[in-house]
């Protein structure tokens, strides 16, 4: 195991050098002026040289490469530099927004595998049946429904129609402080509706594992010495059904950060959405590097889980060999 994440580690590197290079590169060529963004409206009406003075002060005068190699030696250190359009600290930004991401995308991904598994059984127990094709029709449809579509419908539905949960937000209008209680109700909805939104993917590759593990000769030979049909389904199929899901973690990682970035927009959720907009329209260089830098993390820390749960619980398959 030590092997394989030193292994991915080192692979890393390259990774993120390569995708931090291309941020400058691609933020350089941008339209967007960093200048102005800072300034504002008082922009307007300023003359060229304070333009080009703020525009120095701002380090901005100097080519992409020059700007990329200062933060990356910076970013060694830890300091990640400072974020023009918010006025912090990169690591100020992240750090207030980031555990809020988090959350979301933790309860999210925990109540997509749960109704995702769960809906797979129950339509792998009994193909071709009126549940299996209601299963799967639901699955294909919420497949082709965008995510900011489900969005409006949930805030629609339970915020206006049925006035149940809160539209968005972390906490209610009139409260001074954030208590758990309303953490627990503001996240109910966007988890929901990204859960949703990641939901086809687990229950149809639960169904099909689990089909076809169900109708393996060691299940079939499980069924032959008497053994209950929950025992079958929980000890033998449900283990051998669920590997291929292992994989899917890792790759969903990637539409999961960009699920969650649509859908804290809509509920105005106070994560590194609003942060990663502004700092994108804005051309804010040291934001978006270390926002890049944090997702690029994020998807090989998934692909890497995957394959080390994959080595845990598939008896064919070696740590050591990965």
């Amino acid at each position: 195991m030590a092997r394989l994440a030193g292994r991915r580690a080192l692979f890393a590197v390259p990774v993120v050098l390569v995708v931090t290079f291309g941020v400058f590169a691609i933020a350089a060529a941008s339209p967007f002026d960093p200048v102005k963004a800072y300034a504002g409206t008082a922009a307007l009406g300023a003359d060229q040289e304070t333009l080009d003075r703020l525009r120095e002060n701002l380090g901005v005068d100097q080519s992409f490469v020059v700007r990329w190699w200062d933060w990356l030696t910076s970013a060694l250190t830890g300091d990640l530099g400072h974020s023009g359009v918010m006025r912090q600290p990169v690591t100020q930004v992240i750090g207030e927004r980031l555990v809020w991401s988090a959350l979301l995308c933790a309860v999210a991904f925990a109540l997509a595998v749960l109704a995702g598994t769960v809906l797979g059984v129950l339509a792998a127990r009994r193909p071709g049946s009126m549940l299996d094709r209601a299963v799967t029709s639901l699955a294909y449809t919420l497949e082709a429904a965008p995510v900011f579509w489900i969005a409006l419908l949930a805030v629609w539905l339970f915020a206006l129609q049925w006035d149940v949960l809160p539209a968005g937000g972390l906490t209610d209008t009139a409260s001074e402080r954030v208590t758990p209680g309303q953490v627990v109700s503001h996240v109910a909805l966007p988890a929901g509706v990204l859960a949703v939104s990641q939901l086809p993917w687990f229950t149809l590759y639960v169904r099909q594992g689990v089909g076809d593990a169900l109708a393996e000769d060691p299940v079939r030979g499980a069924r032959a010495r008497g053994l209950g049909e929950r025992t079958v389904l929980v000890g033998h199929a449900l283990r051998s059904g669920l590997l291929p899901v292992l994989t899917l973690i890792g790759s969903r990682v990637p539409e999961l950060i960009t699920g969650a970035l649509l859908v804290e927009s809509m509920f105005s959720w106070p994560g590194i959405a609003a942060a990663t907009v502004e700092a994108a329209t804005a051309v804010d260089f040291p934001l978006l590097a270390a926002l890049t830098t944090l997702a690029t993390a994020a998807v090989l820390a998934g692909n890497l889980l995957a394959d080390l749960l994959y080595g845990l619980f598939d008896p064919r398959v070696k740590l050591s060999d990965m």
